[in-house]
């Protein structure tokens, strides 16, 4: 879960990383009553979740309110990387003398932590890394260990970090381990850190949060922007459902990422492609098989539906419940295959369903449910 760049600030600053005073603004108003609390000269920050947000047009200088006001007129509502602005942040213009980068990320060749840090920065780290490779370092981190000062100065050597800003950098790079592994992150950025008068600022922020420990941090999932989210995958996840859209046109329900992995698979096999991913996960009741299905249906390219099921924690009858359910009025070709916890119960209530249905298929194992699917789908 990727985080706006005010949220992420608000979040730096909680853990005393300065950042510049700004507040969000979701109308002309806000920006006016805004640049006004903040004296006038601002920048004004659209709130997509993209990088180079400043190259393609989306952070802007304004030297007083009235202009402040005209930018935004011409940047609410307007299309940055595919994503409509409905928000800006507004900020305070800092005295900007120098530019910075430091950050973290997963590091999974490493099995670990990457600390990244480099003298120069307000650019992609890619490009930093080609333009000035020799100012800028990074080490693996061991998260059973943590960052030890001496890695540390080994970044700020590495990097040619003047020594004035050695002490401000080291404490900001301990901060920032700190919110990584406080808040299970993947990604915790500062770009630029800035140098002004009054000391480091943070001049942008990102933190990126792994979906799979949301569970702990129910205050950031609260956080989350389901608007930059496609609409179907948006539907998803307000439901709790994983599901990721594809492009072909069997549309595919498994319980189990591994089953759901699986089912794609032998759909390719058979010289189909799969509509999407749906995994509804290990105990699904009948509402969210229900919710699952209707899902899938949703999408207009989904010619045919394949549900493969097999049964541990999940109950084929209760699977079947909400199949019934479901399916009542739907003409599209389904195939469905049950195995497992209650199997005999669920293909009972199947085999009763699925009378004067032609369109409802049931079959015995995932291969022939797979190649079933790829063969209704080239014949409707």
């Amino acid at each position: 879960m990727r985080l706006h760049e005010y949220q992420a600030k608000q979040i730096f600053s909680k853990h005393g990383i300065r950042v510049a005073r700004g507040e969000l603004a979701t109308s002309v108003e806000d920006v006016r009553g805004i640049a006004e609390e903040l004296g006038g000269k601002v920048v004004l920050k659209s709130q997509v979740l993209v990088g180079g947000r400043g190259k393609a047009g989306g952070i802007k200088k304004a030297y007083s309110v009235e202009e402040a006001v005209e930018k935004a007129k011409e940047m609410f509502g307007s299309v940055l990387k595919g994503h409509i602005v409905e928000k800006i942040y507004v900020e305070e213009m800092i005295e900007v003398q120098r530019e910075m980068y430091a950050g973290l990320t997963i590091d999974r060749a490493n099995k670990g932590i990457a600390a990244i840090l480099s003298s120069v920065g307000g650019m992609d780290i890619e490009e930093i890394a080609f333009k000035h490779p020799e100012k800028i370092a990074r080490i693996a981190v061991n998260p059973k260990w943590g960052l030890w000062d001496y890695q540390i100065r080994e970044l700020l050597l590495n990097s040619q970090m003047p020594r004035e800003y050695w002490k401000e950098v080291a404490s900001i790079l301990k901060t920032l381990y700190r919110i990584m592994v406080h808040y299970e992150a993947e990604l915790v950025e500062i770009n630029p850190l800035v140098v002004t008068p009054d000391g480091l600022v943070a001049a942008d922020a990102r933190l990126n949060i792994d979906d799979s420990a949301l569970f702990r941090h129910r205050d950031l999932e609260k956080l989350r922007d389901y608007t930059e989210a496609d609409q179907m995958e948006r539907i998803a996840m307000e439901k709790g459902l994983n599901y990721v859209k594809l492009d072909g046109n069997v549309g595919v329900l498994a319980n189990g990422a591994g089953m759901a992995m699986a089912t794609m698979d032998l759909i390719y096999i058979y010289g189909g492609k799969p509509a999407n991913f749906l995994d509804i996960g290990g105990g699904a009741s009948a509402e969210v098989v229900r919710e699952a299905i209707n899902l899938i249906l949703s999408d207009k390219n989904v010619k045919v539906v394949f549900i493969n099921i097999f049964g541990g924690i999940t109950r084929c009858d209760e699977v079947a419940k909400g199949l019934k359910e479901a399916l009542a009025d739907v003409s599209t070709p389904v195939v469905v295959r049950l195995a497992g916890t209650n199997e005999e119960e669920g293909r009972k209530i199947m085999d009763e369903f699925a009378k004067d249905r032609p369109n409802f298929h049931i079959v015995e194992t995932m291969e022939e449910g797979a190649e079933k699917a790829v063969k209704l789908a080239e014949e409707v």
